[in-house]
């Protein structure tokens, strides 16, 4: 005697009501200055003395930012000033099929920017003709299919098991690891397709932006001007350190989706891989980064 599923319940950030109003007002501040960052980034990209292929790849990656805060945030605020936190059927595969395609496209593309620096650094007389605006569209285009390939794929498997219990997620939006825990079928072959996927989405272009950097620094190493060494090293430090921050997040969450660890802990990750990271992008890339930060003067 099954009925038919047609919400969910988000139990949100806190179960504690005293704080709601007060992670409210915090959640919104981080992602209005999301979106006041990444837009600042988009705007100030398209300026002509900053038309090279790496900013072309920091646009996209702003309007990814943005558009992984916007689709976990407004509901996430909306829960938390409203005694109804559920969620449709439909609505939650769609949240789900939005923040897996985002992120695996996010990993795609920082792959591409790893690629792009490579040819930058250690082949500075053929960047031009190698990272061409053919090649750039190409890069975006298959990392957005590699990304869309991904997410159809997890979420068409999240959604065939049976949610024959409880419709309560412990979590403030649909995510992989939450649902599979309401399952009422054996999971264990989805979890080993769920580390499968986690290797494929994050630690394959991970190997590869990391061989990227061992040719960058070996390059590095070789520049005779310590005041060119200086400037390539800032640049690409600060992809390195986006992706160090969406590696250990995102393997945090995803490589064990029913691991003993507190769920609690696993809500401050998600967090911050939804929301923090979209907001330091900007900072990192603007500040880091001479070119940015004398064209955003200009503009300002």
């Amino acid at each position: 005697n099954h009925t038919l599923l047609t919400e969910f319940v988000l139990s949100g950030l806190s179960s504690r009501p005293e704080l709601h109003h007060l992670l409210f007002f915090t959640v919104c501040l981080v992602y209005s200055m999301t979106l006041l960052g990444n837009l600042l980034i988009c705007m100030v990209t398209v300026h002509p003395t900053l038309h090279m292929p790496m900013y072309f790849f920091l646009r996209v990656l702003a309007f990814l930012d943005i558009s992984t805060a916007s689709v976990v945030v407004p509901k996430m605020l909306v829960n938390l000033l409203s005694e109804d936190s559920s969620i449709s059927y439909t609505g939650c595969v769609t949240q789900l099929y939005c923040v897996v395609f985002l992120a695996a496209t996010e990993w795609y593309l920082l792959a591409a920017m790893a690629y792009d620096r490579y040819v930058a650094v250690c082949s500075p007389l053929r960047y031009a003709a190698v990272m061409n605006t053919r090649v750039c569209l190409s890069l975006v285009l298959l990392s957005c299919c590699g990304g869309n390939v991904v997410s159809v794929v997890q979420t068409a498997w999240v959604f065939t098991l049976s949610f024959c219990g409880p419709r309560r997620i412990n979590y403030f939006f649909c995510d992989i690891p939450p649902l599979i825990m309401l399952s009422c079928t054996d999971t264990s072959r989805y979890e080993k397709q769920i580390i499968s996927a986690t290797v494929l989405v994050i630690f394959t272009p991970f190997c590869l932006i990391l061989l990227s950097y061992a040719c960058i620094i070996s390059s590095i190493l070789k520049i005779s001007s310590a005041e060119s060494r200086h400037k390539t090293f800032s640049t690409c430090s600060s992809h390195l350190t986006v992706v160090t921050l969406y590696c250990a997040s995102g393997t945090l969450i995803y490589l064990q989706p029913k691991s003993s660890n507190s769920q609690e802990t696993k809500k401050i990750l998600a967090l911050i891989y939804t929301t923090v990271i979209p907001t330091l992008n900007p900072l990192i890339y603007s500040l880091r980064n001479k070119e940015v930060k004398e064209v955003l003067i200009r503009v300002m």
